[in-house]
């Protein structure tokens, strides 16, 4: 069942995404060559408890901390590591979670580690387009699958796929309530979008082929090709002036 949100929840959930952004941009000034991704999660980690703020994903379903941070071929739900030391070049998706007075914030973004190369970077503008692109689809009268379709037709006119095993969700009191959004697929499907829907969308796109593993710690995605990924998420709530971007300062 789709949980429509008063104007209230929404103001509630506001104060949650921007608790996530702010956290975002903790992430956004650390990031160098050198740091570890154990570094990142525990900075942000300590900026949440700070703003009074639970981390969703530390705990949910046994998965051990607070962000997931995905760097290169992996896709999604990266376990952050000592292990783990972000490289010149490389890119590194942190996608952050966090309960505020009971509503949750979820915001993934792909950045850079010093200076990529041009086709990484086009990979990164490719996906942020392609989520901005599925926002403008979130609007009162259109079907769910709208969004999933201009997400896939920005990520295939760069010549890059969007992954089709995981998908963007609804948002509110859970981190994960109905429907399910894909980022693939016809338009004109799903259910019809109305006022007080909010939703966590969240293109994921390969370089390579959109063929994923899963690892053996049960968490860690990665392409099955070794290509690289990115991946860019916003919570928004769909309102009678079109999509608003929760996640944001």
């Amino acid at each position: 069942m789709i949980i429509l949100k008063s104007p209230e929840e929404i103001q509630a959930m506001r104060a949650a995404g921007r608790v996530v952004a702010q956290a975002h941009e903790v992430v956004r000034d650390l990031i160098r060559p050198g740091l570890t991704t154990l570094d990142l999660d525990r900075a942000v980690e300590e900026f949440l408890t700070k703003q009074n703020a639970i981390p969703a994903f530390k705990g949910y379903q046994g998965y051990p901390a607070s962000i997931c941070a995905s760097v290169n071929e992996v896709v999604v739900h990266g376990i952050p590591s000592q292990d783990v030391v972000l490289q010149e070049g490389s890119i590194i998706s942190v996608d952050i979670g966090a309960f505020v007075d009971g509503f949750c914030g979820d915001s993934a973004w792909t950045y850079p580690v010093g200076q990529i190369d041009s086709q990484t970077q086009l990979l990164l503008e490719t996906t942020e387009k392609a989520l901005f692109e599925g926002i403008e689809q979130a609007r009162i009268g259109n079907r769910l699958s709208d969004i999933s379709h201009a997400v896939q037709m920005r990520a295939e006119e760069q010549g890059f796929s969007v992954v089709r095993d995981f998908v963007g969700h609804g948002i509110g009191r859970q981190m994960h309530e109905a429907p399910q959004i894909p980022n693939f697929g016809p338009p004109g499907r799903g259910p019809r979008l109305k006022q007080g829907m909010t939703l966590a969308i969240e293109p994921m796109v390969n370089a390579g082929s959109y063929h994923v593993q899963i690892l053996d710690d049960n968490w860690t995605v990665i392409t099955r090709d070794n290509s690289w990924s990115a991946h860019f998420e916003h919570t928004i709530a769909i309102s009678d002036e079109g999509p608003v971007v929760l996640t944001t300062l």
